[in-house]
């Protein structure tokens, strides 16, 4: 990850910090037991000053991801709202992304958590277009993993938590070792999930299509946004089991997140997508998308909060 602000400050359980002081001691629980539960969120440039995309619903989820894991935050969902916009306005920043973030700390070294305190933290920090800047224009080459998503009574697939991603980044370096940008992986019955960090979209005969919440998918905010936006311009998405082999046979696969936005898929498993290239409702979403970001009006959704 690129554009650490060396220089910059964190809130740190409730105070701004400068960067190099905001540590945890190496015996804290979560770093042995994956004990997190995290978000991550854009704020972005436009001419009514600097506007974090969803900053509420992306706290309710990271409230309803700790709320799983029996974890209780000392901090209302209000005040991380707040610590947002502070972490913003103190790095003097007009875009940016931020991870806040909830993790059992130093207190007992035990599967059992409870003597830990929960800490919280909300940095930020400068980050270009996740998957690079040629995939929102033209596309990327994906594959499907080999790794599967978890099944349901295993891991709480509807919760951000940290320890979900170890099974990320199998999805994903597996795909960076065979030459592609990313992975996408199949839910317990073969049914296509998500890729490592995105929720994915297909589209067929002008019919779009995305897993349900059943296949182990993250209930991702862009995602929702997405679904809206669609319904704006006329679509119905249709949340189903989706075969792998749908994939091959789409017209359009994209995918979508707070790091990635609309990211078009061009080739999945060397198969090409439709043209080869973004389609035709892909870009008619992305449009939609980026021009309320860009532009801070026409937000009919409230989904803009600016910071000044």
């Amino acid at each position: 990850m690129s554009g650490f602000l060396e220089d910059g400050k964190i809130w740190f359980n409730g105070q701004l910090v400068d960067w190099k002081d905001a540590t945890v001691h190496v015996m804290s629980h979560v770093l042995h037991y994956g004990s997190a539960v995290f978000e991550g969120l854009r704020c972005y440039d436009t001419p009514k000053g600097p506007a974090i995309f969803r900053l509420d619903d992306h706290m309710r989820r990271l409230v309803d991801s700790a709320k799983i894991y029996r974890m209780p935050l000392p901090y209302t969902r209000a005040e991380l709202v707040k610590a947002s916009i502070e972490v913003i306005k103190a790095n003097n920043l007009a875009e940016a992304y931020l991870r806040p973030i909830a993790f059992r700390g130093y207190g007992s070294l035990g599967v059992d958590p409870r003597d830990c305190p929960v800490d919280v933290v909300v940095a930020a920090m400068a980050w270009g277009k996740y998957l690079g800047d040629e995939a929102i224009n033209i596309g990327v080459d994906v594959r499907v993993s080999s790794w599967n998503r978890m099944r349901p009574n295993t891991f709480p697939a509807m919760a951000k938590c940290a320890a979900n991603y170890m099974n990320s980044q199998l999805i994903n370096l597996e795909a960076k070792a065979d030459g592609y940008v990313e992975g996408i992986s199949l839910d317990h019955n073969g049914h296509v999930s998500e890729g490592s960090g995105e929720n994915i979209f297909v589209v067929r005969d002008g019919r779009i299509f995305t897993p349900s919440f059943s296949s182990s998918v993250l209930p991702g905010i862009t995602r929702d946004c997405v679904i809206k936006l669609a319904a704006d311009l006329g679509y119905t998405v249709e949340e189903v089991a989706v075969p792998r082999e749908m994939l091959y046979i789409a017209d359009e696969v994209f995918f979508t997140g707070s790091a990635a936005e609309v990211s078009p898929i061009k080739s999945i498993d060397r198969i090409q997508i439709g043209e080869g290239r973004r389609g035709p409702i892909t870009e008619k979403l992305q449009k939609r998308f980026f021009s309320i970001l860009a532009t801070g009006v026409d937000d009919k959704h409230g989904w803009l909060t600016f910071v000044n």
